[in-house]
């Protein structure tokens, strides 16, 4: 068992889905293993930032809140949560409710196969997707480019809903958007990528903070750089320790 996980959510101008969030955590990891979450408000214009201290201070105190004073951006704020989270594994979730809580416990199934110290990332893989037709097409090509071009192992690396060691994370290269390539970065570092089947729900309340356009242009750009990390890539496996 686990000593600690670390549930870690990026989170801008979402007031409304923390609360039904949370109690759906609370409800999937407390009979599982010891556990915080970790908001992180990307310098939200709404009442988020307010509604995550009264759940802490009020009635979850597994939740823990830190707060940019303006948005600089989602992989910043999963950096800034992983940095303050207090747990060996980290699991990342979407802060609209698209990703279901309930998945959790399978991620950290899929977990037990790996030794300690070992790095890996488990992503979750959106089968049956609540989104329309032309977002799952546009999904679906920009996939098998990603997957073309950088073998990540993965057939849904924009999936929200991970699970990795914190230690992992944090020796990875950090950049902007960089939170859609954690599975081709951990593989770069020499790491073992899992795919588990995760439910894929409506937003409850709100709307993307993304457009197509803004994901499609950053997405070749950073295509193409994680490329080039990986085409740099060294790893060293030592044979010889004579400390």
């Amino acid at each position: 068992m686990i000593a600690l996980l670390s549930v870690v959510i990026p989170a801008k101008n979402e007031q409304e889905n923390i609360e039904p969030l949370v109690e759906e955590i609370v409800a999937s990891l407390a009979p599982v293993c010891p556990f915080e979450i970790v908001y992180v408000d990307d310098g939200s214009t709404d009442n988020t930032y307010r509604v995550l201290r009264e759940l802490a201070m009020a009635r979850f105190p597994q939740v823990r809140v830190v707060k940019h004073q303006y948005s600089v951006g989602q992989s910043t704020a999963v950096h800034t949560g992983v940095t303050h989270a207090k747990g060996e594994l980290i699991v990342t979730l979407d802060a609209d409710g698209q990703n279901d809580p309930a998945d959790i416990p399978a991620l950290l199934e899929a977990a037990k196969s790996f030794t300690p110290g070992q790095c890996f990332c488990i992503g979750g893989y959106r089968k049956n997707r609540k989104d329309t037709a032309w977002k799952r097409f546009q999904s679906r090509i920009a996939n098998r480019i990603r997957s073309r071009f950088l073998n990540d192992d993965t057939p849904d690396s924009g999936c929200g809903i991970k699970l990795f060691p914190r230690e992992t994370f944090l020796k990875l290269p950090y950049f902007d958007h960089m939170h859609r390539f954690i599975p081709a970065l951990v593989k770069r570092s020499g790491g073992e990528i899992r795919v588990v089947p995760v439910n894929h729900r409506d937003r409850r309340h709100g709307t993307s903070n993304y457009t197509m356009l803004s994901r499609l242009w950053v997405g070749i750009v950073d295509m193409f750089g994680v490329l080039w990390l990986q085409k740099r890539a060294k790893i060293a496996h030592v044979v010889f320790d004579d400390e």
